[in-house]
């Protein structure tokens, strides 16, 4: 037993004599040397870097020569006004961040999304199609409407102010412009004149005269209307097969039984033996060709 404890007593002094080695290694002093660099940019160690006091300046051209450590600048090419590269890439992460909500407010996506849903919840199939494929689907449909407008924005906007034909402000009321025609052309007027006698504005009936900010809600009003009447026309045979499964059961006694598990299969049969999927989509393209 003694000679037990002595052992233990040993390792007990080793083990802390190892912690106090791991802990003085650690802790000690570490030298750190500047490294050299041109005193004409940093100065030495009892000169000021400051090159001039405050207030001493007259120009700007004497203040950018300032020597003020730890800032960023932003040069605006020569004063010019035009963004350099990098400010163009950090615009454009930023369009790209806010791009759905442009996507759902600008364009023609609203109207296709609500009236395919309309089209699942009429067929009463639940997640068929799912959520993944009528996004996809209203997607590539907006694209194929807003592929005219698209174009107009990149040959009168974009090309011209890549090569340096045009200011930023130009190049942004140059790519607005198709948009509000094509929101112009889906907006009924009852809805623009709602949202100009809100805002206080005399409208003379001109798309020139109606500020952004007020056709934008317009066309989004508009564009729900639009969106909920089809809807409506959709929804009508397939009442109509509910009442007629509903009646049928009614008749035979059967009133425990859902209808909707019996007239599902008849409205799948009759949406496909119609072809409906061909009908809606060609139906609803249609609409963004024709004046409200």
């Amino acid at each position: 037993m003694k000679k037990n404890f002595s052992g233990k007593k040993v390792m007990r002094i080793i083990c802390l004599l190892f912690v106090v080695g791991i802990l003085l290694y650690i802790c000690r002093p570490v030298l750190a040397y500047a490294a050299e660099r041109d005193s004409a940019l940093t100065g030495t160690t009892d000169e000021s870097t400051t090159v001039r006091d405050p207030g001493e300046s007259e120009s700007q051209e004497e203040l950018r020569e300032l020597n003020i450590a730890n800032t960023a600048t932003i040069t605006y090419n020569n004063g010019n006004g035009q963004l350099n590269g990098t400010l163009r890439i950090l615009i454009t992460l930023t369009l790209i961040a806010i791009a759905p909500t442009l996507i759902i407010m600008l364009t023609s996506f609203t109207r296709i999304i609500i009236v395919l849903h309309f089209t699942r919840a009429a067929l009463n199939t639940q997640t068929a199609p799912p959520n993944q494929v009528l996004i996809g689907l209203a997607l590539f449909l907006t694209f194929f409407i807003m592929q005219p407008t698209l174009t107009a924005v990149y040959e009168d906007a974009v090309i011209p102010f890549e090569a340096g034909e045009m200011e930023q402000q130009e190049a942004l009321e140059k790519g607005m412009g198709p948009f509000r025609e094509f929101m112009y052309g889906q907006t009924q007027k009852k809805d623009v004149r709602l949202f100009m006698e809100i805002s206080n504005t005399e409208w003379d009936g001109e798309l020139e005269s109606i500020p952004t900010a007020v056709l934008i809600p317009s066309f989004i009003i508009s564009e729900l209307r639009n969106a909920f009447i089809i809807g409506f026309f959709i929804y009508i045979p397939f009442i109509v097969i509910d009442m007629v499964v509903a009646s049928t059961l009614m008749s035979m006694g059967m009133m425990m039984l859902p209808p909707t598990t019996i007239s599902m299969p008849f409205k799948i049969l009759l949406f496909v033996l119609a072809d409906g999927w061909n009908l809606i989509i060609m139906e609803l393209v249609r609409t963004f060709y024709v004046v409200p």
